[in-house]
């Protein structure tokens, strides 16, 4: 009996310590053949069809899409010390397609990742991001991050090798390894594969623990096909320095200006060994794109019946010239590179509702902008109609706004993409639902006073979207019109730099060439009336005087009570003189703000708004003032005693210019410097 009782005993802890070895994190393989019914943790535009395709992206623009098995992997054998441990082998497959609405052109891909955190995935971006990671944190060892991309578009910035290519990455959209889709047949012959062809086709990803090396396997989906001996791409890297003790497993995939579609048809994975095989028989099939051609007796009887009715025929035709000339468009030969930036006028006819005046936005110096909503994304956008009369320059300028909408900063306003028509010009940016910063500033539409927090928070977000602009992105981007009506807020009273029509772009090893002035009276620095050099430092100047505007509520021109006008860097000067440098805040802040960091905010401005171009700090060194990271510079008062509109007629600004504070030049003006 108490043999019995013992042997009971044992089974009972056996049992025990096998649902132990069954809990989260343990599981060793798993094998979809079709997603119906599937428990995988879907977010963003991710979700399972009725017939069992894992569908990443629908189509829309700018979205992404992520499939997360819910329970972590175990990558390491010794859970009580990982940090001796190595990752253990593991090998993936699945079965992938890319549907486009173009027969060569896509945006942007997908992945497979194997991500220590889902929290991760949460903050990622869209676009050229993959809806991994973000300007922010791309790069960075803390990520925790392995992924394989099947990328259908070339970015630079990640030196992208072609918009074909299948990638290794590791905490970075910056490949470890990469090269063109592709796979190597029987005989060792190399044969290329198109991502975007439509086609389905299943890639292996395998994990060799001991050799510390991983293989990317690419094939075409075929019966009888099966895995070929050669993987297309191979990289050397020791995982146990990226994947921790457990961690996350699923897709990623996202969408940019391009409407495409992104699919998984079945996955397996497996710990220590190759992964479970697909049965592909059982796997769902991917949507068909387009309609079935025509029947060849239709296109016998159509012919006829057009003569029976040449009358109606020659109706429709009127129609649709009158519908045409409604609709058209300028287009030339070179405009066919930027084909997937380029908006058909007929959208944006129809998004403003005919450019109607209640959807009128405001009114630029450059031109009137509306809100509208794209007819099938049904995305929010705002487009701004430019009046145009010349050619010269057009290329260099559609490329330029081009080049700008690939930023991705979260304090700048997408600049989405652009169309042309005879004499106009519209740009179409995403729209912000809160409108421009100066309507808050001076109470316009009866809107509500920006608290200390929120002006504080604009000022901070502005300042990292330049520091962006001048020192992170590909190129140096000179904005040269910062000012209070081109900060738009969105929904969460973030500020956002919009309206980049006069932004001019050199390489970082470039300096910045002689142009025309352009730009907003009161924001011009001094210097550009004697050279014409629009540079990171004139954009400095007009920072300094939009943060002593968003401080001061007042305008960057002010009228005293003899009616004349002064200069606010002036006036706020006078009272720094004066040491009365808090009354310059804003009257209907009503006392509640923090006095040390308003008085911060204020020598910063200053500083900015230097009238000697070398005095004026860079914008990383403007941050680290404002987020008290370094000491602002005492302010020397012999340096600060000038009256700037004196210096700035002095300067080469003619007297009836300065009398209209509104953009200086045209933007046919703005294209002949191009």
């Amino acid at each position: 009996m108490p043999k019995m009782k013992l042997l009971t005993s044992v089974c009972f802890l056996l049992v025990f310590l096998n649902l132990v070895s069954l809990t989260a994190g343990d599981d060793d393989q798993l094998v979809y053949s079709g997603f119906t019914g599937n428990n995988l943790l879907l977010d963003g535009a991710a979700t399972v069809t009725a017939t069992g395709l894992l569908e990443l992206t629908n189509g829309t623009l700018r979205l992404k899409g992520h499939a997360i098995y819910p329970t972590p992997m175990r990558f390491r054998r010794n859970a009580t010390s990982p940090s001796t441990s190595t990752t253990r082998s593991f090998s993936t497959s699945f079965v992938f397609g890319i549907l486009s609405a173009y027969p060569d052109v896509s945006a942007n891909g997908i992945a497979f990742f194997v991500a220590a955190r889902r929290e991760i995935l949460a903050g990622a971006m869209a676009a050229q991001y993959l809806g991994l990671l973000n300007g922010s944190n791309n790069g960075n060892d803390t990520n925790r991050v392995f992924a394989v991309e099947l990328d259908t578009m070339q970015n630079n910035e990640f030196g992208d090798i072609s918009d074909n290519h299948v990638g290794i990455d590791i905490n970075s959209l910056v490949s470890a390894n990469s090269t063109n889709a592709g796979y190597y047949s029987g005989d060792g012959e190399f044969k290329s594969l198109t991502l975007i062809s439509h086609e389905a086709m299943q890639v292996w990803i395998d994990y060799d623990g001991q050799a510390k090396k991983v293989n990317v396997t690419l094939a075409p989906l075929k019966k009888g096909q099966g895995k070929p001996v050669r993987p297309l791409i191979s990289a050397t890297h020791d995982l146990s320095t990226v994947i921790p003790d457990t961690a996350y497993i699923g897709f990623s995939s996202s969408t940019g200006l391009v409407n495409s579609r992104h699919y998984v048809l079945g996955w397996s994975f497996a710990m220590d060994g190759p992964a479970p095989a697909i049965d592909i028989d059982k796997l769902p099939k991917l949507p068909r794109e387009f309609p079935k051609p025509r029947s060849k007796v239709m296109e016998i009887i159509l012919p006829l019946v057009t003569a029976a009715v040449v009358f109606f025929v020659g109706t429709v035709l009127v129609l649709l010239r009158r519908r045409q000339l409604r609709y058209s468009e300028l287009k030339e030969d070179w405009e066919v590179e930027f084909g997937p930036h380029r908006f058909a006028y007929k959208d944006l006819f129809r998004a403003t509702e005919g450019f109607k005046s209640k959807n009128l936005l405001g009114v630029g110096g450059f031109g009137k902008v509306y809100r509208g909503v794209l007819p099938v994304s049904k995305c929010e956008i705002a487009v701004k109609r430019v009046s145009h009369n010349s050619k010269q320059g057009m290329k260099e300028f559609v490329a330029e706004i081009v080049s700008i909408g690939r930023m991705q900063h979260p304090n700048l306003v997408q600049l989405l993409g652009y169309c042309r028509r005879k004499g106009e010009l519209l740009l179409v940016y995403e729209y912000m639902s809160n409108g421009s910063l100066d309507k808050y500033l001076y109470c316009q539409e009866r809107k509500a006073t920006l608290n200390w927090v929120q002006r504080l928070g604009i000022i901070k977000g502005i300042a990292s979207g330049l520091i962006y602009l001048h020192e992170e992105w590909e190129k140096v981007v000179v904005h040269r019109d910062i000012k209070a009506s081109n900060v738009l807020l969105d929904s969460g009273m973030n500020g956002r730099l919009g309206d980049f029509g006069l932004a001019m772009l050199y390489d970082h090893s470039d300096n910045p060439q002689t142009s025309h002035v352009v730009g907003t009276i009161g924001y011009l620095a001094p210097e550009l009336g004697r050279t014409s050099k629009a540079s990171t430092l004139t954009d400095i100047f007009a920072f300094g005087i939009f943060v002593l505007e968003v401080i001061c509520g007042q305008k960057p021109i002010m009228q005293d009570s003899e009616d004349n006008q002064v200069m606010l860097v002036d006036w706020v000067v006078e009272h720094w003189n004066r040491k009365s440098l808090i009354d310059t805040v804003d009257a209907k802040l009503q006392g509640d703000y923090n006095a040390d960091e308003a008085v911060i905010a204020l020598k910063v401005g200053l500083l900015c708004s230097h009238p000697f171009p070398e005095a004026r700090p860079s914008m990383r060194q403007v941050l680290q003032y404002l987020n008290g990271e370094l000491a602002v510079p005492e302010l020397v008062p012999a340096h600060l005693s000038f009256q700037m509109l004196t210096m700035i007629q002095n300067q080469g600004f003619d007297s009836y210019i300065m009398s209209y504070p509104s953009s200086v030049e045209s933007i046919s003006s703005l294209l002949k410097e191009r």
